[in-house]
């Protein structure tokens, strides 16, 4: 795959997975919800502004398709086990997010795949000082809180996958 289209598919997924965080925020009662990169592209760290029960948060969103890249279609699918959440100062972005909107760090895992895609949230102090999100302990339950589990989505994955 040439880099041009690419970086246009891994633009185009993590935009499908801000819609998809925004729809699961709504479905589980979450207000006052806010894209942050509307008012500014590549906002540091945080993508999303929610409130739920008086709390305030700022979530990042990574959206990844769930199985590693496959060398040739016969290979088995491997778990794309590890979502980078902090890199390149990224504690520090972590904390003039917290102190421009006064709001508490999360996370939101996306999980797509051909024909399901799931989402976990959780809290950035459950990463225990840890850089990524780890699916497996997602999956476990140990981390985070499944949002949507394997659910169907009618999306043209060929666009967004990254099989081949």
């Amino acid at each position: 795959m040439n880099s041009k289209k690419d970086y246009k598919r891994k633009i185009s997924l993590g935009e499908l997975g801000e819609l998809l965080a925004i729809k699961a925020l709504v479905d589980n009662g979450f207000e006052k919800i806010m894209n942050l990169n509307d008012e500014k592209r590549n906002h540091a760290f945080a993508d999303l502004y929610a409130k739920k029960n008086g709390e305030k948060m700022i979530i990042s969103v990574k959206t990844r398709n769930k199985y590693r890249k496959r060398n040739n279609p016969e290979e088995e699918l491997k778990l794309n086990a590890y979502y980078n959440l902090l890199y390149n100062n990224g504690m520090k972005k972590v904390d003039d997010a917290k102190r421009m909107y006064k709001a508490i760090p999360y996370w939101m895992a996306i999980q797509l795949d051909r024909f399901t895609y799931s989402i976990f949230l959780g809290s950035l102090n459950e990463l225990e000082g840890k850089k990524s999100i780890s699916l497996k302990k997602c999956e476990a339950g140990k981390i985070g809180k499944c949002f949507v589990a394997n659910k169907q989505h009618f999306f043209d994955y060929s666009y967004f996958g990254n099989q081949n």
